[in-house]
């Protein structure tokens, strides 16, 4: 007898994350890799850190349980920043998180019951399929500004045995491919929501990540300028410090009406009690203290490892070739001719060539895309970039020719 004989059917859909095995590939020296969606470890603000834990290690109560709900003086930091996104609200629709991704498993199991329908991009972000896989949902294909009717997607979901309970999609520089939604995009998700009655599940990992253009509104404030106050709105706004101060403090965080934040809380109090005190202490005091300035120097670095990506796309890349051109975050995504497989490529640039990067078919919910690849630009200098695109260019060169 296994234990594995007696495994909830859910578990059949959890799978290995591509990306969290493709890191391990950053432990060998001689790798240029564009792999990993991770900021650079040189740009973290170690001394601020540094800093702000030492003062947290004096607060009372930085080491012991606290509020499911996170810690106040940060709910509050962050109340202040969705308004000026144009997000009016308190600290009560603001609930810290284990990192966003956290919030998306809760939000899965907040929504969905097997069967159920979720709408997302074609390709979307990897973690948002790992987190929702578990809820056993059924996935259908969002293309903000096509012309797909919402009575479409109802009866498709109905057909299915369920219906469409939430559309999750990242409007800014979006993981993998680096597109942004426009402002008539972004109102068309909101106009089918409201027809299907379902939630808004807007992934703002990359928010502040702006190199050019100008800024647009995030879902949840076009949607509270339409309805008036956040607690009639059903888009929920997940944000995180990963891309900005640090990953590994794993401090995220999820706006939203406050039925919803006060329903996450009972989830987040049966799954671990509360995030790190000590953790979003330092992260309230740094923001406060640094985070326009931190943002602004990260920005400046990653504009320049995009402007030489693009470069390099644009200087070694054969005929045939065509990739994403996007204003901010940390992607590129870099379409091949159709009969190329990129798996294939990845393991000739890995074995041969020393420089890795991220397949695209695992982005795709229907394990389409076997011509696509995302390249990742934050944690590689400009002359890595420049050396690893072209010798990513010699393999696919040598892989058309064949």
């Amino acid at each position: 007898m296994s234990l594995t004989d007696i495994f909830a059917t859910r578990s059949s859909r959890m799978k290995a994350s591509e990306i969290r095995e493709l890191l391990k590939l950053l432990e060998q020296p001689d790798i240029i890799s564009f792999a990993g969606g991770i900021p650079d470890p040189n740009l973290f603000p170690m001394d601020a850190f540094r800093e702000a834990l030492a003062e947290a290690m004096q607060e009372p109560g930085s080491l012991q349980y606290s509020a499911t709900e996170g810690y106040a003086p940060l709910r509050s930091w962050l109340a202040e920043q969705m308004t000026v996104l144009e997000v009016p609200c308190s600290a009560k629709n603001i609930l810290i998180t284990s990192g966003s991704q956290q919030a998306l498993d809760h939000l899965g199991k907040l929504f969905l019951s097997p069967g159920d329908t979720t709408l997302l991009g074609w390709p979307t972000y990897l973690g948002a399929l790992g987190a929702f896989n578990a809820y056993e949902p059924r996935y259908d294909r969002l293309d903000p500004g096509s012309n797909r009717a919402p009575e479409d997607f109802a009866a498709a979901a109905a057909e299915n045995g369920g219906q469409v309970k939430m559309a999750y999609l990242s409007v800014d520089f979006c993981n993998p491919t680096g597109v942004t939604q426009t402002r008539d995009e972004r109102l068309q998700v909101l106009h089918m929501a409201d027809a299907l009655d379902c939630a808004v599940i807007e992934d703002a990992a990359y928010q502040s990540l702006r190199f050019d253009g100008e800024a647009l509104p995030p879902i949840l404030a076009l949607e509270i300028a339409k309805k008036g106050d956040i607690d009639k709105c059903r888009t929920i706004y997940c944000g995180s410090f990963s891309k900005t101060l640090s990953p590994g403090l794993r401090v995220g965080w999820v706006c939203a009406a406050e039925e919803v934040i006060q329903q996450l809380v009972l989830q987040k109090q049966a799954g671990d009690l509360h995030s790190p005190t000590l953790n979003q202490i330092a992260i309230e005091k740094v923001a406060r203290r640094h985070f326009l300035s931190h943002v602004a120097t990260i920005k400046s670095a990653y504009r320049a490892r995009r402007d030489a990506m693009l470069a390099a796309l644009e200087k070694y890349m054969p005929e045939g070739v065509d990739w994403t051109r996007p204003e901010g975050g940390m992607f590129i995504w870099m379409t091949l001719p159709p009969s190329m497989d990129s798996q294939d490529i990845f393991k000739t640039a890995v074995e041969e060539k020393r420089v890795a990067f991220v397949p695209g078919s695992p982005f795709y919910p229907d394990g389409t895309g076997a011509n696509t690849m995302r390249l990742n630009f934050s944690n590689a200098n400009e002359d890595m970039i420049t050396e690893g695109v072209s010798r990513l260019a010699e393999v696919i060169r040598a892989a058309m020719a064949a």
